[in-house]
């Protein structure tokens, strides 16, 4: 079910999208995750949308921002009930990160053009329940494990449950406000107000219902091709059906018939 507007926190993706808009807060968090500077960010972009295919998947990204010369997607990822290899975020990263190439390499220009490239993966749940708070992914040599492969994509995956000793403040903090919307420092008091004012904002209540009706009609749409789908396919199965009991019945007359013969046969002999 989805939530009321007023009860949307940090941890959903719609009300992370919205106060992330802010650059300054953006970095602050990027920071804090990657323990890294990451530089002013150019362009903030939330929600943004991507299919190259007309059946081909389409994707939305929560977080997507840059320096000019490295590219973020930032993802708030919630179980919803369901089991962490439900969501299969090993491959989603990968996809995310081939449509992330595709868009910006364009006809004729080199593979040096590709700009280094982290995803980030905020998960409210463990999501490889190995219990570490952080899981960071670089390609490297089977073979030679110190040969890395300089592909400049990482994948990082952030597990907000995390609450182990040796777990920097600052990360303790923001994950403990992304689970229990608690503010316990200066960046995640931040936060706490964006997501306060947010709540108040009509234009974003507004944004919010307006999704929440767009998914409803691609649920919709998606239930119905289904329900499409399995029309065809018992259409399909009777139609095998019937002519396997045509073949059938064609086999046993076919049967029969020889059945009389040897019996006018048996006769004539006779």
């Amino acid at each position: 079910m989805a939530k009321n507007y007023e009860e949307l926190k940090l941890s959903d993706d719609f009300m992370f999208g919205k106060v992330m808009e802010d650059g300054v807060l953006c970095q602050e968090v990027l920071e804090c995750l990657l323990g890294k500077p990451v530089g002013e960010l150019t362009e903030i972009q939330p929600q943004r949308e991507y299919r190259y295919a007309m059946d081909g998947k389409p994707i939305r990204l929560d977080i997507y921002t840059g320096n000019g010369e490295t590219v973020y997607d930032a993802e708030m990822q919630n179980l919803n009930h369901k089991k962490p290899e439900d969501y299969d975020l090993p491959r989603r990263s990968r996809f995310y990160q081939a449509v992330m190439d595709t868009d910006h390499l364009k006809k004729n220009q080199s593979y040096r053009s590709l700009p280094e490239t982290n995803i980030l993966f905020i998960c409210t749940f463990d999501p490889f329940r190995k219990g570490l708070p952080r899981y960071t992914f670089r390609n490297k040599c089977e073979e030679m494990p110190e040969l890395a492969l300089q592909d400049h994509a990482v994948k990082y995956f952030f597990n907000c449950t995390c609450q182990s000793e040796g777990v920097p403040d600052g990360i303790q903090a923001l994950y403990r406000y992304i689970m229990t919307g608690e503010p316990l420092d200066e960046l995640t008091g931040k936060l706490h107000k964006a997501v306060e004012a947010g709540r108040r904002n009509e234009k974003w209540r507004g944004e919010y219902m307006k999704e929440l009706l767009h998914d409803d009609d691609m649920r919709e749409e998606g239930r119905a091709e289904e329900r499409a789908n399995t029309e065809r396919e018992k259409t399909r199965a009777d139609a095998q059906e019937a002519r396997a009991n045509t073949q059938e019945a064609r086999a046993d007359a076919l049967e029969a018939r020889v059945r009389e013969l040897e019996g006018i046969i048996r006769n004539m002999k006779q």
